[in-house]
């Protein structure tokens, strides 16, 4: 069949729904599933790994020409970042990618596909491109959950920003849309809640758990009580690693991600509190749920009163008079079920905010950046039971297909006959009226909606009611005969019927003020900037710190006076606002079967997804259409470079001219502006590089001729002043050989000293001047309680450790007890890279020696290659973390990067840590320290040089001098305020080690290895964080472990009483 190996469906000749169904499927089976549409993609999800995303094809798909490599997603994102860079036919542009298809389809594996490859397209020499990689697998754990129609499937909607100047990128910001919160309360058979939670209980270690206030996951009832088998457990603890380690590489602190993992154990224990009713009326928590509520109490940093009143009661206040109204049964438990949704809420809200925070560009404002957009939103829904967040997202879909249809269809058909091209108009299945249906104000869908739930006693059975009496004779609406509250719209891609039961409530989505209020004033600090945040108009959650929360209420209050509907609306219009400024490119992704199983085609499915998607139009306007159509002064700014004439005229004619040196054909002119097919842009740019290589053969050849030239004269002056000094030599020995007086000479001038390379034996604590500490650095974990306790050794050993060869250590971490020490080679930092390779000279291939870093702040890591010295740049992250630059895995310390890369080789040549430089430390120096003693260093031989030549200053006293400087905290009170205040939390931390006995434990009692190993042990417990009422939440969990083991063994042993007989005499003896 014609077109069966077609890699561009717009070149088929004989085109319907048969063959185009037919050209598709046999492409998918033999693993061929990218199709081009002329400039849209097609992607099909094979449901199996294939080896197309290697490095290898990334590579091949940089800078490519279309016609020469198959489709690809890389493709699409080459020809986006070109675009954004005007070195296709158009010029600089915002360019947007648009990815569309329904669940399970592989939006989000397509997404991470785009991202990857245009970081690759931009590499530069920062961190910043992996630091953006890591936000697809973060958010991916918050925000995607299992459902019947896809195992990963995204519960919220993205929009990715990639921010640009010149060719590398600068910054990212993300925008999200409608996350379904209500899946963390209630999920359908075969669903599961949100990945993270999972991921923490599989994860998260058993002493760790033990902190958080987690229990078996079956105890969950916002779990379901399920959990998974082996297999999927230890898949869900490797994917918890990397979204901790997606934090660390962001920049998120250790006490946030505390915060944030307490606050979702808090979650998980709030669903396990159940209420029942008291002789009084008044509810009260089970017997059973006591331990729960005190956990939640703790986990959350409230009072456990507080927090049962503000579920059991409602508190309003009515011109001054407070009004208390308690709640019932089914009040309080939907109250439970909304904190709980609006906390999960408001922590993924904020975990996008903070991550926009960390990856916002760094340039001036006037800096001008260019911007690629990646698009991907949930996919077209239809389930058993479809809720208001199904209609949000398929209204977003409709949204998707209007731009798609307007931009394909309704904008390029208009252009022709405006510009009187002759064009046979191509019909396509228009979907404005069902969004007039959904959006249209006052009469549409969402605003009776709101209309309704401003109403506190309508019902969702009057909502539905009111939308028949309005739509029953739109053809995109019908009417549902039932008891439930049902309705059904026509959507484009087919009818969905929609269970009105929860619209209002989930619309309204309120919290009563008590619960906000306890919330502020908690103790975890996460916890209060989430509810003393205020909502914006899009539903984008705005953190503002609780110091200033005088003024939050009337801001809470009018911003919550949006509906999620109306705050949903607004954001697709903003959204739609941002793409039709910017070049679309275009993604249609297939799902071929529903049951998610490779090598498998339903015709009928996909049949129904070209059908709605509107691909076989797409082909025909494709084919048939001109989908480039740029202006006359466009066109000849671009391309006047052909004509190779200066000055031309931007016109008609001067376009006319420029094509008629060409050799394209197919092209036609309106009265304003040209159009062309889609493949016209890829010649049109061959041309302008075939000018562009041969510029570079005249720039070649002028550059060669002139330094030729250049050099010529050089070589004659090299031999006039070599002539010339064989002619002053020659006059010198006749002058020579004339008798002469010797010369009387002059007074020599005393040679000074060196300065001593070792510091007096008298001092025994000597501390180095460090510079100020940098702000990036202040949370480094490399501070130390024995700092240069034993520097004046360390620097008197430096020059006999130089002398055979080695190099004083400032850095190491011991091994076991008893084992051989695990060393961290550090140089001092003043070695740059060509003393490094000198000293690797003679060492074995995986060699290696970490240094205080020249060019910028950090580390510098040298490895010995086989026929080479590498230099890696190791970062000091805001957080504390270390990585090495381009790796993709943050690090607590150096030593744990050094074993690290011991396993896992370093990219791009996977090489692995083997054998250190054999230099050894016994304890661990700060950052700031190092750089220190290099600003000793050069300050020892400017105040040498300086008394030398000024001769006010011998070098004895110069060295007496810095002595005095070094003296330790305690023998110089009038020297201890001006230390810098490194130093100053050093002593501080070592007096109050020593206060508390730690002083004898790491004292010269212990030898050196242990000193150090005891020290470490004793810094990570006291740094560590934990959540703020960590007792609390220990006592709460040690209540429950009681209860249940009570309530077992009343079960165990109620078999047995209500077989035994009675005693009366013994119940009266008990009762006595």
């Amino acid at each position: 069949m014609e077109g069966l190996f077609h890699e561009d469906l717009a070149a088929l000749s004989d085109l319907d729904e048969q063959s185009l169904l037919e050209s598709l499927s046999q492409r998918f089976k033999q693993d061929r599933i990218y199709t081009y549409i002329g400039d849209i993609l097609v992607a099909i999800n094979p449901f199996k790994y294939l080896p197309l995303y290697v490095k290898e094809v990334s590579e091949r798909y940089k800078y490519h020409e279309k016609s020469k490599l198959p489709p690809h997603i890389f493709a699409v994102a080459d020809r986006a970042y070109q675009s954004m860079m005007g070195r296709l036919a158009t010029g600089p542009r915002n360019q947007c990618i648009v990815i569309s298809g329904e669940s399970g389809a592989g939006k989000t594996e397509s997404t991470k596909l785009l991202l990857r490859q245009i970081m690759e397209l931009c590499r530069a020499n920062s961190q910043l491109e992996q630091q953006i990689l890591q936000v697809n697998p973060l958010l991916e754990a918050f925000g995607n959950a299992q459902t019947v129609m896809n195992d990963n499937s995204s519960r919220f909607g993205k929009y990715i920003q990639l921010r640009f100047h010149n060719s590398s990128v600068k910054g990212a910001k993300i925008n999200e849309y409608l996350l379904e919160k209500s899946r963390v309360v209630h999920q359908d058979e075969g669903e599961r809640n949100f990945h993270i939670f999972y991921c923490m209980l599989a994860g998260i270690s058993p002493e760790d758990k033990d902190m958080y206030g987690l229990l078996d996951p079956t105890q969950y009832r916002y779990l379901n009580g399920r959990y998974g088998s082996e297999d999927i457990v230890r898949k869900w603890g490797e994917k918890y690693s990397e979204v901790c380690n997606a934090m660390d590489m962001v920049g998120f602190q250790e006490q946030e991600k505390v915060d944030m993992m307490t606050i979702l154990a808090g979650i998980l224990s709030l669903g396990n509190i159940m209420f029942e009713p008291t002789e009084t009326d008044v509810l009260r928590v089970t017997g059973k749920s006591m331990g729960w509520l005190k956990a939640t109490a703790g986990q959350f940093g409230v009072q456990e009163e507080e927090l049962l009143r503000s579920l059991t009661c409602t508190l309003s206040v009515t011109r001054g008079e407070a009004i208390r109204r308690l709640h019932n049964q089914q009040q309080a438990e939907d109250a439970r079920d909304s904190i709980a949704k609006v906390a999960y809420g408001r922590v993924f809200g904020w975990i996008v905010s903070k991550v926009n925070e960390l990856l916002a560009p760094n340039v001036d404002f006037d800096v001008e950046l260019n911007e690629i957009g990646i698009l991907d939103i949930f996919g077209f829904e239809n389930f058993a039971v479809n809720r208001f967040e199904q209609l949000c997202i398929n209204l977003a879909n409709e949204q998707l297909q209007y731009f798609f249809n307007h931009h394909i269809f309704l904008m390029e058909q208009n252009e022709y006959k405006e510009e009187g091209i002759e064009w046979e108009t191509i019909s396509f299945k228009d979907n404005k009226p069902i969004l007039d249906l959904i959006l249209t104000k006052p009469i549409g869908i969402l605003s009776l909606l709101d209309e309704q739930s401003a109403f506190p006693q309508a019902s969702d059975r009057d909502f539905v009611d009111k939308l028949n009496s309005k739509f029953k004779s739109s053809p995109h609406y019908e009417v549902v005969r039932s008891h439930s509250p049902l309705f059904t719209v026509v959507h484009y891609a087919g009818k969905v019927q929609y269970n009105g039961g929860g619209f209002l409530e989930m619309n309204r989505d309120t919290i009563p003020a008590s619960i906000r209020d306890l919330f502020i004033n908690s103790v975890t600090p996460l916890l209060s900037v989430l509810f003393a945040a205020t909502i914006s108009r899009t539903g984008t959650l705005m953190p503002r710190k609780a110091k200033v929360m005088q003024k939050a209420d009337d801001n809470f209050n009018s911003t919550r006076k949006q509906s999620v509907g109306a705050q949903f609306k607004h954001s697709l219009a903003v959204l739609m606002e941002k793409m039709f400024v910017a070049n679309p490119h275009f993604v249609r992704c297939i799902k071929p079967n529903g049951n998610k199983l490779p090598d498998q085609v339903d015709n009928k499915r996909v049949m129904d997804q070209l059908r709605y998607n509107g691909l076989l139009e797409t082909i025909r306007i494709r084919r048939d259409g001109f989908s480039w159509r740029p202006s006359f002064k466009e066109f000849a700014q671009r391309y006047n470079i052909l004509l190779i004439k200066p000055d031309l005229p931007l016109t008609k004619e001067s376009c006319l001219s420029i094509l008629n040196t060409t050799a394209i054909h197919g092209w036609k002119c309106g009265s304003s502006r040209l159009f062309f097919k889609y493949w016209h842009q890829e010649e049109l740019s061959k041309l302008l590089e075939r000018l562009g290589k041969a510029a570079l053969v005249i720039q070649k050849n002028y550059l060669s001729l002139r330094y030729r030239r250049k050099y010529l004269s050089l070589l004659l002056e090299v031999s006039r002043q070599r002539q010339a000094q064989r002619e002053r030599e020659e006059e010198l020995e006749e002058e020579n050989k004339r008798p002469v007086s010797p010369p009387v000479p002059l007074p020599r001038r005393k040679k000074p000293q060196p300065r001593p390379r070792s510091i007096m034996p008298t001092a025994a604590h000597l501390a180095p001047v460090p510079r100020p500490r940098n702000k990036q650095f202040e949370a480094t974990p490399f501070d130390n309680l024995e700092v240069h306790s034993e520097l004046a050794e360390l620097m008197g050993q430096g020059e006999e450790q130089e002398e055979k060869g080695q190099h004083p250590l400032v850095q190491g971490d011991a091994g076991p007890q008893g084992g051989p020490q695990r060393c961290l080679p550090l140089l001092v930092p003043w070695h740059d890279n060509t003393q490094a390779e000198d000293l690797m000279t003679d060492k074995p291939v995986g060699c290696f020696l970490i240094r205080v870093g020249q060019s910028r702040e950090g580390y510098t890591l040298t490895y010995k290659g086989a026929n080479r010295c590498r230099h890696y740049m190791i970062e000091m992250q805001s957080n504390g973390k270390y990585v090495i630059l381009g790796e993709d895995k943050a690090h607590p310390s150096l030593p744990d990067l050094v074993q690290h890369h011991s396993r896992v080789g370093i990219k791009p040549f996977n090489e692995l840590l083997t054998t250190s430089c054999g230099q050894t430390c016994d304890h661990n120096t700060d950052y700031e320290d190092l750089k220190g003693l290099d600003h000793l260093a050069v300050v020892d031989r400017r105040s040498t040089v300086s008394g030398e030549e000024e001769g006010e200053l011998s070098p004895d006293q110069v060295h007496l001098e810095f002595q005095q400087l070094f003296l330790p905290p305690g023998q110089n009170p009038a020297l201890e305020a001006q230390r810098p205040p490194v130093l100053r939390r050093i002593s501080d931390r070592r007096h109050r080690a020593e206060a508390e006995g730690g002083g004898e434990a790491l004292g010269g009692k212990l030898r050196d290895g242990e000193r150090g190993r005891a020290w470490g042990d004793e810094r990570d417990r006291k740094s560590r964080p934990f959540p703020r009422l960590y007792p609390s939440i220990r006592l709460a969990m040690r209540e429950i472990q009681q209860i249940q083991q009570h309530f077992s063994d009343v079960q165990e042993q109620s078999p047995a009483v209500s077989h035994s007989t009675p005693k009366p005499s013994r119940r009266r003896t008990g009762r006595s």
